[in-house]
C-alpha cells in the first residue's frame, strides 16, 4: 500500500459508505459480545468449571493483543479495503470453525474457533475505524464516532435476546439436578444435542460475514490514503514524558477491563445465583451502557465538563461494585423498583448492580 500525506477522501455521497460502516460496526458489536450469552451456554454444554468457561473471553480478547502487528503488516501490503475484506473472511473461517466444534461439543476446538474469529474481528475493526473520520466532513467525525458507537452497543443490546430466544429455550433440562438422574450414555446424547444447537447459528453468521464480504468488494468505498510518519527517528521513549497519556493509557486499559467483566460474565454470574434467564443478562448491561452514551452526549459539556464526567462515573462505579459484593443475592427490591415500572423482568439486586457498572 502506498501511502503518502492524506486528505480527506472525497466521496460523492456519503450515504452508502455511512450504511455499510454502520453495519459493520453492528457486526463488531453483535460478535463480541455474543460470548456474554456464549459462556454460560457452554458452561452446561462442556461440563466446565468457572475458570475453563471464562477462557472464552481470555481466547477471544488475546487475539487482539497477538494479533496486532500481524494485522498492521496485513493492512500495509494489501490496504484498508481489502484489508475489510480479509477480515471479514477469517470471521468467516472461524464461525464455520464452530460447526465441527459444536457436533463434536469439543471445547478446545470451540476455542480455536474463538480465536480465529477474533482474529478476524481485529482485522475489521483496524481496517474500518479510519473510515469514520473519512467518510464525511472532518468536522462532523465525532458526531459519526458517537453514532457509530450507539450502532456497536445496540446490537450488543440485541444479540443476547436472539441468543436466548433462539438456543436457551427449555434450559431446565440441563441443569445440574435434572443431569444427575440420567445414567453417562444419556447424559452425553443430552449434552450432545445441547451443543448441536450452534450449529444453524453459526452457519448463518457465516453466510452473512460471506455477503458482507462482496458486498465491501462492490461498494463505493475508495482505498485510503493515510499519513506515513515524517520522522522515522522519532523515539517513542518521548511519550513517557506525558502522565496524562500513560494515565489515559492506564484509565482505558482498566475501562475496558471493567466493560468486559460486566458484559462477559453476567451470565454466569446470573447462572450462579439461579437466574433462569441468565442468557439474556448481558443486554441488561449493554441497554445501560448505551444510556451512558446518551447521556455524555446530552450533559458534555453543556451542563458537566468532562472532568466532573469522569469523577461522577469513577464514584458510581465504586458504588456499583459494594453494591455487586454486599448486596443480598436474594432481593430483587432495587431492581423492582428501577425496571418494574417500565416491565423489564427484575434481577436479582447484584445482577443489577453489574449491568450498571
Amino acid at each position: 500500500m502506498n501511502n503518502s500525506n492524506a486528505v480527506p477522501v472525497a466521496m460523492h455521497s456519503s450515504l452508502l459508505p455511512m450504511i455499510l460502516i454502520g453495519v459493520l460496526f453492528f457486526v463488531f458489536g453483535f460478535v463480541t459480545w455474543l460470548n456474554g450469552a456464549l459462556i454460560p451456554f457452554l458452561k452446561i454444554a462442556c461440563q466446565l468449571n468457572e475458570f475453563q468457561a471464562l477462557l472464552v473471553t481470555f481466547v477471544f480478547y488475546i487475539a487482539y493483543f497477538v494479533m496486532a502487528l500481524p494485522t498492521s503488516a496485513v493492512l500495509t501490503r494489501f490496504g484498508y479495503k481489502q484489508g475489510m475484506i480479509i477480515g471479514l473472511a477469517v470471521m468467516a473461517a472461524g464461525a464455520l470453525l464452530f460447526i465441527p466444534a459444536a457436533f463434536s461439543a469439543t471445547f478446545e476446538l470451540f476455542l480455536l474457533a474463538l480465536f480465529v474469529l477474533g482474529t478476524g474481528l481485529t482485522l475489521l475493526q483496524t481496517a474500518t475505524n479510519p473510515y469514520i473520520v473519512c467518510i464525511g466532513p472532518r468536522e462532523s467525525a465525532a458526531m459519526r464516532i458517537s453514532l457509530m458507537g450507539i450502532v456497536n452497543k445496540g446490537a450488543c443490546f440485541v444479540v443476547p435476546l436472539l441468543f436466548s430466544a433462539w438456543i436457551l429455550t427449555g434450559m431446565d433440562a440441563y441443569s445440574d439436578s435434572a443431569l444427575a438422574l440420567l445414567t453417562q450414555a444419556e447424559k452425553t446424547a443430552m449434552l450432545s444435542e445441547l451443543s448441536a444447537r450452534l450449529v444453524q447459528p453459526y452457519l448463518l453468521m457465516a453466510v452473512v460475514l460471506i455477503g458482507l464480504m462482496a458486498f465491501v468488494y462492490f461498494s463505493p468505498l475508495p482505498e485510503l490514503e493515510l499519513d506515513d510518519p515524517t520522522d522515522k527517528n522519532t523515539d517513542w521513549r518521548a511519550v513517557l514524558k506525558y502522565p496524562q497519556v500513560l494515565l489515559g493509557t492506564l484509565t482505558l486499559f482498566c475501562y475496558v477491563g471493567v466493560e468486559v467483566i460486566a458484559g462477559d460474565t453476567i451470565g454466569l454470574f446470573g447462572q450462579g445465583l439461579g437466574f433462569a434467564h441468565f442468557g439474556s443478562l448481558t443486554s441488561y448491561t449493554m441497554a445501560f451502557m448505551v444510556l451512558g452514551y446518551l447521556l455524555g452526549i446530552v450533559l458534555i459539556p453543556n451542563w458537566l465538563s468532562q472532568q466532573q464526567a469522569l469523577v461522577a462515573s469513577a464514584v458510581a462505579g465504586m458504588l456499583f461494585t459494594a453494591g455487586v459484593l454486599f448486596s443480598d443475592a436474594d432481593s430483587f427490591a432495587v431492581a423492582e423498583r428501577l425496571l418494574g415500572w417500565l416491565g423489564i423482568p427484575a434481577v436479582p439486586d447484584p445482577v443489577l448492580y453489574l449491568a450498571l457498572l
